[in-house]
């Protein structure tokens, strides 16, 4: 049930956990950040949707789970043998349809020498994934071994694999001081097709952590991690080069003199640079069903710093705009703010960010064990109390029914009232980003407590009754609801914070 103003000044005042204020959050109203399943085990990578289910790898034990309407379910999927020392283990999952492909550094045994990096297509049955087929024998190496998987607009699998600490033929090494193992030595520093017979779709990549497909355009995007300074975003047509090891960031005439030219493979600078490393991992175009304010954007995270990165495309869709002048060159200077590109913060090590079918972001946080949530404010304000994925809300909770008088009142005042205004609106778009961070736990927590449900309702019985002068009240127009609502907030005030206050001073004078 969204509960209107004076209900949200109660709850931030009394019951507000302290966990809430060290969950990520966002920097903008209309969306909203929710844990979507948590506690999550074994280091998580990457994810990918199978119709409406999630599956996803834990990197350290091989093993691939199913998440179902937002619950973890007992039984693996898949368990293979892994190596996962450093950066190998399961790195990489996508699906075309019911087909399923799993990039994983496999072993004998787990934990036991590595075979290699190895892409394998499985069959998914709705409880398990069957039937693999070996598709690619990669090199592998303690760092350095990508992993990240996307599909294009016309199913064809893309997969990114490090230069896995060899600097080679792919890794333009100058012609000159290239040996016999270095022309030899392939497969790494590149973006290949799967399933065809095509070169390199492009080389000399460092690492890589995350590709995604426009799906205006089809252009494959992918981020790029530098070494001590300058990571990346690129577009990547076929036949890119990426410029590794000669070039990271934008380019210098003297390093463009120095690139070899390796057959038709051409270098352009990156879209975008971060001078200091925050090494940028998964990212994806934004298509919210319930608005269109982000449909030009491209949403990227990061393991360094937990942040969530939003860039605006131009026109063409084939680069970024800007608003602060500084970020004309496309690139971030370690003295500058990146308050601009930053649109979430507090997410841990994202190590994947994927559009699911319904149209919401999902974000993975490998060290917070969790599966983040992004969605628009108002998808909330249209749903149900009974369709909120925390369970019963506070109100419902409190009185054990959507039927109550009680919930029927907060109901009826919202949509009657509350949403009919303009300022209205806002509110409860803004309220809900910050109600349903915390809302599912209290009243999952009065569901099993009857003494804490019966505690939160003498708390919001003062607040409800205060709520019943509105039905003698017109609140026809904003001004009206913005002094109604003032004139209830400094009402609730007085009650839930100045009558205390008084009797505490009262007592301490005695």
């Amino acid at each position: 049930m969204k509960h209107v103003i004076i209900i949200a000044i109660g709850f931030v005042l009394l019951f507000v956990p302290l966990t809430v204020f060290a969950e990520p959050s966002l920097n903008v109203q209309d969306l909203i950040v929710e844990k979507y399943v948590s506690n999550l085990c074994c280091m998580i990578t990457t994810m990918t949707f199978v119709e409406d289910d999630i599956l996803i790898l834990q990197k350290s034990d091989g093993m691939v789970r199913l998440i179902r309407d937002g619950v973890l379910q007992d039984n693996p999927v898949l368990d293979v043998n892994v190596n996962s020392i450093g950066e190998k283990g399961m790195l990489g999952i996508t699906s075309v349809g019911s087909t399923v492909y799993i990039y994983y550094t496999e072993a004998n045994e787990d934990g036991g020498e590595a075979l290699g990096n190895r892409i394998y297509k499985y069959e998914w049955t709705g409880d398990s994934l069957v039937n693999p087929i070996l598709l690619k024998e990669l090199p592998s190496n303690v760092s350095h071994n990508g992993g990240a998987m996307t599909v294009g607009l016309d199913n064809q699998v893309y997969a990114v694999i490090g230069d896995t600490l060899r600097y080679a033929l792919l890794q333009n090494k100058p012609i000159e001081w290239l040996e016999g193992s270095d022309i030899e030595f392939k497969d790494n520093g590149v973006i290949i097709e799967l399933e065809t017979e095509k070169p390199y779709f492009a080389m000399g990549i460092r690492n890589s952590f995350g590709l995604a497909i426009d799906p205006i355009t089809g252009n494959l995007w992918a981020t790029e991690n530098g070494d001590d300074d300058f990571d990346e975003i690129n577009l990547v047509p076929e036949k890119f080069n990426s410029g590794w090891i000669v070039i990271m960031g934008p380019a210098t005439e003297t390093e463009l003199a120095d690139l070899p030219g390796y057959e038709d493979y051409v270098y352009d600078d990156p879209e975008f640079t971060w001078e200091k490393v925050v090494a940028p991992t998964g990212l994806d175009f934004a298509q919210f069903h319930e608005i269109d304010n982000y449909d030009n954007s491209l949403f990227v995270g990061d393991c360094n710093t937990g942040n969530l990165y939003k860039f605006e495309l131009n026109e063409n869709r084939n680069g970024f705009e800007f608003s602060s002048t500084f970020l004309q060159d496309k690139m971030i200077n370690k003295n500058e703010t990146m308050d601009e590109i930053i649109i979430g913060t507090g997410f841990g090590c994202i190590t994947d960010v994927e559009r699911g079918p319904d149209g919401f972001l999902y974000v993975v946080s490998l060290s917070e064990a969790t599966v983040f949530r992004i969605l628009p404010a108002v998808s909330i304000v249209n749903q149900s109390d009974s369709e909120n994925r925390g369970g019963c809300l506070i109100a419902t909770a409190t009185y054990g029914s959507e039927l109550a008088p009680q919930v029927q009142q907060l109901r009826e005042l919202r949509d009657n009232s509350i949403l009919q205004t303009e300022s209205g609106i806002q509110f409860m778009n803004t309220f809900n980003g910050f109600y349903y961070s915390f809302s599912p736990v209290i009243a999952d927590y009065e569901r099993e407590n009857h003494v804490f449900k019966e505690i939160v309702k003498i708390v919001i019985t003062p607040m409800l009754s205060s709520l019943s002068i509105l039905n003698f009240v017109n609140m026809d127009s904003e001004s009206e609801v913005l002094g109604y609502g003032i004139s209830l907030i400094l009402l609730n005030i007085g009650m839930y914070v100045g009558i205390p206050v008084s009797i505490i001073v009262g007592i301490r004078r005695i």
